[in-house]
């Protein structure tokens, strides 16, 4: 079906503050209406296609949308030659997207396929496979999300780390404890079916057309749960606390899976086809399949901290007054420059009025992320700041060398924190003055604000109890100490040459008394398991594993929640043309 798009449809952030969504819709009807110079009431219905901000004439920010009319008195083209006469932007769009396949029963001495682990890959891998009638067996190595969520709220509480459920492990993955953010670099036109897929089980409709959704990690909670129910309803089978330990291959086929249970009990699970939906922090995984002849590929990755400031400041800085005053939602920035020597510097996953969390995986390390709630009310905003890490950077040209090189500066990380799950963290301020950039080392007696209120301030840093000293959001909590000792020379050198850069892309940014907090190493995997055009995975002469297909993350084919379960669909979609033949590629195929 077309539709006629109206763009550049204006509000002032003030004028639609409080509205409900249907009084918003009717507002937009009006104006849109008036944009086209119609008579009144000659447009019937629209439906909003997109949404952003322009904050260009801060304070003065306005609401910028795109509206589909679906029904109206005049005819598309009639539609089409109001708008040229009234300058206008217009045009006929018909969006593509997929649907999930029809039914295809397993035939007969075909096995259930399996999908290893359940973040956003492995919920639409499952998913799609279970709408095609498949019954996919669901492998979690973490426990489900209520008991997560108290796994979790323990660590937090009292540093005590469950190594199998955590904030990387368990029901919905490492997103279930994120922002719950759906934006995403790439075009597929899978996306708006994962959209609609995650409103449809409870996430806010306005994902479907705001600029920046994001669910928020309260409610994608129980989106995951909903996701959950749907997939076993449809005959899915999802096993907590179940983890993948070995595979059975003979002749280039997959045969079996090895799991290791609850209790601790082994099992092997007769499969003609497993997805590989590990996640990028599944490092034991890795080692596993490298073990067992896996093609494995060192990629590039990032390091860094996570960087807060007031959220105050950001809205400031972004929309000239408080969000609140606007009715719109927190300030977001995304940044990045490239250092002098070429390499990139960005600020990635950032979580307005957010937290930072600890998001350890294994004893005796400490890494950082980020996670907002739905409202993202509170008082900070932060975002990961990361380096490029590139192979050549690693050490050497073992395909798992990216893996021990987070490894080691998450245990430096963990040690200079106290070795209690503390995170070392510093101002920017004093980064800057004990860094090279200064003239000072990286060695001596870390700097920080009680040290700097003994022996004097430090430039750029302010003085011990003012006002203007942001309050860390890390749990456990934090020990200042000098994040120069727990991350390599190189990436610290890029954080210090980038820090002044970004401050002048947006205003304080560089703000001595932001608080870092490290170290981020985990944004992206440092190992790509590699596949074929038909995804499935080779071994490590080069010939195809039948029946094995690596996907999202943590196969270095995806970097973020809609790219994960966009490349999910993907993988469950080869295993379908294996199974089903390639007629359900077409059957999914719909035009919206």
């Amino acid at each position: 079906m077309e539709f006629v798009r109206i763009h550049e449809i204006k509000l002032n952030a003030k004028e639609a503050k409080g509205l409900s969504a249907q009084e918003l819709e009717e507002l937009l009807l009006k104006r849109t209406g008036r944009r086209l110079r119609l008579p009144a009431g000659s447009l019937r219905k629209i439906h909003i296609a997109k949404e952003s901000l322009d904050a260009r004439e801060k304070p003065d920010v306005y609401r910028v949308f795109s509206v589909d009319v679906l029904d109206s008195e005049f005819e598309p083209q009639e539609l089409l030659a109001e708008a040229r006469r009234s300058r206008a932007k217009a045009a006929v769009v018909t969006e593509e997207s997929v649907a999930f396949p029809e039914k295809c029963a397993l035939p007969e001495g075909v096995k259930r396929p399996v999908v290893a682990g359940f973040g956003p890959c492995g919920i639409f891998a499952a998913l799609t496979l279970a709408e095609a009638g498949l019954r996919p067996v669901v492998l979690e190595r973490g426990a489900c999300m209520q008991e997560r969520v108290a796994a979790v709220e323990k660590f937090w509480s009292e540093g005590v780390l469950d190594p199998r459920t955590n904030v990387q492990f368990g029901e919905g993955g490492a997103g279930s404890f994120s922002d719950g953010k759906l934006t995403t670099g790439t075009k597929d036109p899978v996306h708006r079916l994962i959209l609609q897929t995650f409103a449809d089980a409870g996430a806010d409709p306005d994902i479907l057309y705001k600029q920046h959704p994001h669910v928020g990690t309260d409610v994608l909670r129980d989106v995951v749960v909903n996701l959950r129910h749907r997939i076993e309803a449809l005959g899915g089978e999802v096993r907590f606390c179940t983890q993948l330990t070995g595979l059975q291959i003979a002749d280039g086929v997959l045969k079996a899976v090895e799991v290791q249970g609850p209790d601790g009990q082994a099992e092997t699970i007769e499969t003609d086809a497993l997805i590989l939906a590990l996640g990028h922090s599944a490092r034991d995984s890795f080692a596993m399949l490298y073990g067992l002849g896996m093609n494995m590929e060192q990629k590039q990755f990032s390091m860094g901290v996570r960087i807060e400031h007031r959220q105050a400041d950001i809205d400031m800085a972004q929309y000239g007054a408080p969000h609140e005053e606007l009715g719109i939602g927190a300030a977001e920035y995304k940044l990045a420059v490239k250092t002098k020597e070429g390499r990139g510097v960005y600020t990635f996953c950032m979580c307005p009025g957010g937290y930072v969390v600890a998001s350890a995986s294994e004893e005796g390390g400490v890494c950082t992320n980020g996670m907002s709630l739905r409202a993202r009310d509170g008082e900070n905003a932060n975002s990961a700041l990361l380096a490029d890490v590139r192979p050549e950077d690693f050490g050497s040209d073992h395909p798992l060398a990216g893996v021990e090189l987070q490894r080691k500066y998450e245990r430096l990380a963990f040690e200079l924190g106290g070795s209690d799950y503390r995170a070392p963290a510093q101002t920017v301020g004093e980064f800057r003055a004990l860094g090279n950039s200064s003239g000072s080392c990286h060695q001596g007696t870390p700097r920080h604000p009680l040290a700097a209120a003994r022996s004097g301030p430090l430039p750029f840093a302010p003085p011990l109890g003012a006002t203007t000293i942001l309050k860390p959001s890390y749990r456990p909590g934090i020990k200042w100490a000098d994040l120069h000792e727990c991350l390599p020379e190189f990436v610290s050198d890029a954080l210090e040459e980038a820090l002044p850069m970004l401050g002048r892309k947006l205003k304080g940014f560089d703000a001595p008394d932001a608080v870092m907090t490290g170290i981020e190493a985990r944004s992206s995997s440092p190992v790509r398991i590699k596949r074929d055009a038909e995804g499935l995975a080779l071994a490590s002469e080069g010939e195809r594993i039948a029946g094995i297909y690596p996907a999202g993350e943590g196969a270095g084919y995806a970097g973020g929640i809609m790219s994960a379960a966009a490349d999910g669909y993907h993988a469950a979609m080869h295993v379908l043309d294996r199974i089903c033949g390639d007629q359900n590629r077409e059957k999914s195929k719909v035009s919206v």
